[in-house]
C-alpha cells in the first residue's frame, strides 16, 4: 500500500448557494489549501486543472449537472488583436503599468471600493473591508505581483511608472507557464477607456516579454454577460473533458 504524501492537498465542497452568473442555478465549488513549501508547485498544477486562486484558497466549480464554467487562457504567441482591441490599446497609450510587490495602499483600496461600488454594489466582494482587501493582496503563498496602471510621466521611459492618479490594478500570479490574472479593478469613471480589457491585453505583452506561453483569464461562461469579454481574446484555449482543446 502506498501512502499518500504528508503535504498533498486535501479537498473540500462548499454547501450549495446562488449562481453568481445564471439565474437560477446554484453552485458549488470543491477547494483546497495553497500553503507550505509546495505552493508555488501546486498552484501552477491546480491552474492547469481549472482551478483559480483566492488568498490561500483555490477553487473551481463543482456544480452539479451544469459545466458551463469553462476556464480559459489566451495563446500568447499566436494572439493578434483585431480592430476593436487595437482601438483600445491606442486609447490606453498614455497609460503604464508599474509592476510592485503585493503590499496593499489606502489609495488602492479607495479605487477598488468606487470600482465594487459602481460596477458590483451587489456582488459577494461588496463589503470588503480594508482588512479584507489586505488579505487578498497579501495572504499569498506562491509568487504573485500587482500591476498599477497611472499615465505616463516625463520620466516614465527611464523610471517605468506613471504620475498622477491611480487608474488601474491588477493583482497576478506568475505561473510556469504564464501569467493568471488573479483579480483587476479600475477607476470606473474612465469606462470608455476599456481599462479591464487593456490590461489584459498589457498583460499579453508582458507575458510574451517573459517567453511565457499562457494568460489564464479565469472562467468564461457561455450566456453570461459578465463574462462574454473573455471570447474576445482569440486565439485561446478552453479546459474540457479531454484537457485544454483550441477555440479560435
Amino acid at each position: 500500500m502506498t501512502r499518500e504524501p504528508r503535504d498533498a492537498p486535501q479537498f473540500y465542497l462548499t454547501a450549495p448557494a446562488p449562481c453568481p452568473y445564471l439565474p437560477g442555478r446554484e453552485e458549488r465549488k470543491v477547494f483546497t489549501h495553497v500553503v507550505g513549501r509546495r505552493a508555488r508547485e501546486l498552484n501552477d498544477i491546480l491552474t492547469l486543472s481549472g482551478f483559480r486562486r483566492s488568498q490561500t484558497i483555490a477553487y473551481r466549480p463543482a456544480c452539479e449537472g451544469c459545466r458551463a464554467c469553462v476556464s480559459v487562457r489566451i495563446r500568447v504567441a499566436d494572439f493578434a488583436p483585431g480592430r476593436s482591441l487595437r482601438r483600445v490599446g491606442l486609447d490606453n497609450d498614455d497609460l503604464i503599468g508599474e509592476e510592485r510587490p503585493t503590499e496593499a495602499t489606502s489609495e488602492q483600496f479607495s479605487l477598488f471600493r468606487a470600482y465594487l461600488d459602481s460596477r458590483h454594489w451587489d456582488g459577494g466582494m461588496a463589503d470588503m473591508s480594508m482588512l479584507d482587501y489586505a488579505m487578498m493582496i497579501e495572504d499569498s503563498h506562491v509568487e504573485s505581483r500587482l500591476v498599477e496602471y497611472r499615465r505616463r510621466g516625463p520620466d516614465s521611459r527611464q523610471l517605468g511608472r506613471g504620475e498622477g492618479d491611480l487608474l488601474a490594478v491588477c493583482l497576478t500570479d506568475v505561473l510556469a507557464d504564464g501569467l493568471s490574472m488573479v483579480y483587476s479593478f479600475y477607476d470606473p469613471e474612465h469606462e470608455r477607456r476599456s481599462l479591464g480589457t487593456f490590461m489584459i491585453l498589457d498583460h499579453v505583452r508582458r507575458a510574451r516579454a517573459l517567453g511565457l506561453p499562457h494568460v489564464y483569464l479565469g472562467y468564461w461562461v457561455e450566456g453570461s454577460r459578465k463574462m462574454a469579454y473573455k471570447a474576445r481574446f482569440l486565439p485561446q484555449e478552453r479546459l474540457g473533458p479531454t484537457g485544454w482543446t483550441d477555440a479560435t
